[in-house]
């Protein structure tokens, strides 16, 4: 087959991006296609955070563009343009935060913090703007896992609160405001106050994602978290074995019932590998968070390892992803990371957004 502009624009707008599951004609992503000879430029703009991926994506072009008869020498531009998506109708989006995503599980004790804050450095590292709630207000972890205990935020005019700011995020948690040694022993209304104070009084800037790392459990304090902050999407983590699965469905269900999509299904704790000998074993099972998202028709984003130097990172205030952002343990989050962004971008862009406010006024 003869190598043409038109060969290579229809081979290009038939290739499926593995992350958006779309093929790049359907998302418009083909920005430009140049071509000298055998020399192909093209220029590709992508609804994710896309630092790092064009080598990748560059490879799974030239095949494809090999296997449809157009042999040519690809330079791949990639860029990322990311938009704000729609929230519940009741709720009016945070004034310069693009996206809110929740990361929630069904019950304690599966990883769901060290889950979030490594979400969020996998975006903040891929080019997104980013910010970190920590919304546990009984049990903080942000506040150790980014390194910031003992800091307090300031406010330049007394009404607005400045984020602290670690490894490119800028964050903020009940841990920076209270004693870490004084329990919080406040009823269910006083800390959906306090949250929605966080969220709304916190001078975040401009961000492309803020990630609400929420309280475990689906009881009242959750599910009226969920009512009140305007989220575009949510991230379900659980673990294998059969009890999690059964708390994550109900986390499901509450956030389907505020009309809040659920972008996932992250499996924590899916494998371990003996450091010793290398042996994979399933401790708490395998194929649950997979089962789990073919059950609800989400998609399954990641299945991450139980890993001692996960946890020793988390705990020393340099989460996995800005501790060895190169690395396999890494790799891991950064995919799930993308695959959730990439299920957020193929979701109904925020309408407000697309049409003029009609104002009408007595004359």
């Amino acid at each position: 087959m003869a190598i043409s502009e038109a060969g290579i624009r229809a081979a290009l707008d038939d290739f499926v991006d593995p992350y958006l599951q779309q093929s790049l004609q359907q998302v418009q992503a083909v920005r430009s296609v140049a071509l000298n000879d055998r020399r192909l430029l093209v220029k590709i703009e992508l609804g994710f955070p896309a630092l790092g991926y064009t080598h990748e994506l560059q490879s799974a072009l030239q095949q494809h563009l090999a296997a449809a008869g157009q042999d040519v020498q690809l330079t791949l531009e990639l860029s990322s343009r990311i938009v704000p998506h729609a929230v519940q109708r009741n709720l009016k989006p945070l004034a310069g935060v693009k996206n809110i995503v929740a990361v929630a599980s069904g019950k304690g004790g599966v990883g769901k913090s060290t889950v979030a804050v490594n979400l969020a450095l996998a975006w903040a590292a891929a080019g997104a703007q980013v910010g970190i709630l920590d919304a546990d207000i009984y049990g903080p972890s942000q506040p150790l896992m980014l390194g910031l205990t003992g800091q307090h935020p300031s406010s330049v005019d007394g009404k607005r609160i400045q984020p602290l700011h670690a490894h490119g995020l800028a964050a903020m948690s009940i841990g920076f405001l209270v004693d870490p040694a004084q329990a919080v022993v406040w009823r269910g209304p006083m800390v959906t106050q306090a949250l929605s104070q966080l969220l709304s009084d916190t001078d975040w800037g401009e961000l492309d994602y803020l990630v609400v790392d929420m309280p475990p459990g689906t009881g009242d304090i959750q599910l009226t978290l969920a009512q009140r902050v305007p989220v575009a999407g949510a991230v379900i983590v659980t673990t294998p074995q059969d009890i999690a699965l059964a708390d994550a469905r109900k986390a499901v269900a509450m956030f389907e019932k505020v009309s809040v999509p659920v972008l996932g299904i992250i499996e924590n704790m899916s494998l371990h590998v003996c450091s010793n000998c290398g042996q994979v074993e399933h401790i708490f099972g395998a194929g649950g968070g997979a089962r789990m998202a073919a059950e609800f028709g989400v998609t399954l984003l990641g299945e991450l390892p139980l890993d001692i130097r996960i946890r020793e990172q988390a705990d020393g205030g340099c989460p996995t992803v800005a501790a060895e952002p190169g690395g396999a343990r890494a790799r891991g989050y950064i995919h799930a990371a993308r695959r959730a962004a990439a299920a957020l971008a193929r979701r109904a862009r925020d309408r407000s957004t697309l049409f003029p406010k009609i104002v009408v006024e007595d004359t």
